[in-house]
């Protein structure tokens, strides 16, 4: 199969997963990878707050909210973050949690946001989901319970993985605007790295 062919069948699946998602087939299963995720209300942990769903329906675009919400998955290269190349973080866009550096991204050619490895090792929930007849790893924030995207094992090393994320999902933060946005901490992560 040639990339295009490629491409095309990662744009059907993520189409795919969409009206699975929207038409309420989903049948997912917890898995205790790395913890539980938050649930609905108002919850603070760690300075960061997941705010009501009436919050975040106000706060959020349709497409922010079908994705962290209701396990939505967006179109591929077409969202905000695919190609961002800038030094930062990326952030939930519900609860504001630590989720990715830029220093682990990669392209993957999928058209999503694609990491090697989450910011922590403790970042992020895993769930099994069985949508689509398949099985796979689902990837929530901790606190919040977002959907972020899946993980898989098809990625480049250090890791071999591919954490392949929706944009919607996510807020970047600028390595020149972490200490300002309280996330000075990760400023370390780009001491190596060229501006």
């Amino acid at each position: 199969m040639n990339v295009t062919g490629i491409l095309s069948l990662a744009s059907l699946l993520a189409v795919t997963t969409f009206a699975v998602t929207r038409i309420g087939m989903s049948a997912q299963t917890d898995t205790p990878a790395t913890g539980q995720a938050g649930t609905a209300g108002t919850e603070q942990v760690g300075g960061y707050v997941k705010p009501s769903e009436q919050e975040l329906q106000a706060r959020l675009t349709p497409l922010q909210f079908d994705v962290t919400q209701n396990e939505a998955t967006e179109r591929a290269f077409q969202n905000e973050y695919w190609d961002n190349k800038q030094p930062g973080i990326y952030v939930d866009i519900v609860s504001g949690e630590p989720l990715f550096s830029s220093t682990d991204k990669f392209k993957s050619g999928t058209g999503w946001p694609s990491f090697t490895r989450p910011i922590t090792s403790d970042a992020l929930v895993e769930h099994t989901d069985t949508r689509l007849f398949m099985k796979r790893t689902e990837l929530k924030s901790r606190l919040a319970g977002s959907h972020l995207g899946h993980v898989f094992n098809d990625g480049p090393q250090p890791t071999g993985l591919r954490y392949c994320i929706n944009s919607a999902s996510l807020r970047f933060v600028p390595k020149d605007k972490l200490a300002e946005e309280g996330y000075g901490e990760y400023l370390k992560l780009f001491e190596d790295s060229k501006p």
